[in-house]
């Protein structure tokens, strides 16, 4: 792929690339391609191509997790999460929710493309009723036990909902590996995540002027709890914020990342791929980048 495809579908151009490999921990390459027209095999290769060489490929229904886990069996740089998002669960009849989560509990048995289950959890944000809310807390007690039954990783969606979130955590028992999925909260909630032994993973939106809570989560973050992520074709880091996000431009957050932290970049690439395959678990594939 050349940069003129980029260029041709009036997207940001490639940034300069990472001193060392890294990891995009969650991505929606699915959602990027009927978003943005950025072919998922040239949104890999655009990735790879400055330096973000692994990617966590991330379900929120049956039909794209079921593409997570296709593509992870056919892309070795790839690992696949499979879940029901909260806002799809709040959204659902009983019969359909027992009908998906047959579905989802199926695949998270699947084999070694499945690293993870999520992202699941609570959104009070676009959520706000009672019984929306009530079939979250279901749902994402469902997730946890599947996540401790498989050994598989907890990818959390926390929108609003910080303190439930975790006190829910505390009932279930939090499984061995935990990602904080684009993490939103204070020094407070992250003290709290990092008590669990949970990872808080951040996205472009930590680079936003006016979230000076998320960075002040950030700033007690040790540096081998710390995940980098796009959620892309959302959260595209500054100076892009408006326009697509892709995991290529994952190069931005990373480097602000870096900054914060007063962390050399070439070391703290490497400690970010380092604590993705940490949080993901086990041999993951081969680098498309050799």
């Amino acid at each position: 792929m050349s940069e003129s495809v980029i260029e041709r579908l009036g997207l940001p151009e490639l940034p300069e690339a990472l001193p060392r490999p890294t990891t995009d921990s969650h991505t929606h390459l699915d959602s990027t391609q009927e978003f943005s027209g950025l072919r998922t095999a040239d949104n890999i290769e655009a990735a790879a191509s400055i330096g973000v060489h692994r990617i966590v490929q991330i379900g929120c229904d049956v039909q794209s997790s079921q593409w997570a886990v296709n593509l992870a069996a056919n892309c070795p740089q790839v690992v696949a999460a499979v879940a029901i998002h909260p806002n799809d669960a709040a959204r659902m009849s009983d019969a359909d929710a027992e009908q998906a989560w047959r579905v989802i509990d199926s695949l998270a048995s699947a084999g070694r493309h499945v690293r993870a289950v999520g992202e699941t959890g609570l959104d009070y944000f676009r959520t706000r009723d009672a019984s929306g809310i009530a079939r979250q807390k279901v749902m994402f007690v469902r997730h946890i036990a599947t996540a401790k039954q498989y050994g598989l990783t907890l990818v959390i969606h926390d929108r609003d909902a910080h303190g439930d979130i975790a006190d829910i955590l505390d009932a279930e028992g939090w499984p061995e590996r935990v990602v904080m999925h684009c993490f939103s909260g204070d020094a407070e909630f992250a003290r709290r995540c990092l008590d669990h032994g949970a990872w808080l993973s951040f996205a472009g939106n930590v680079t936003y002027k006016a979230n000076h809570q998320m960075r002040e989560g950030l700033a007690i973050v040790p540096l081998d709890r710390i995940l980098a992520e796009t959620d892309a074709p959302y959260l595209t880091p500054i100076p892009h914020r408006g326009k697509a996000n892709a995991p290529y431009l994952m190069a931005h957050t990373v480097r602000f990342l870096a900054e914060q932290k007063g962390a050399d970049l070439a070391e703290f690439c490497t400690q970010l791929d380092v604590n993705a395959t940490a949080a993901f678990g086990g041999r993951w594939g081969v680098s498309i980048r050799g």
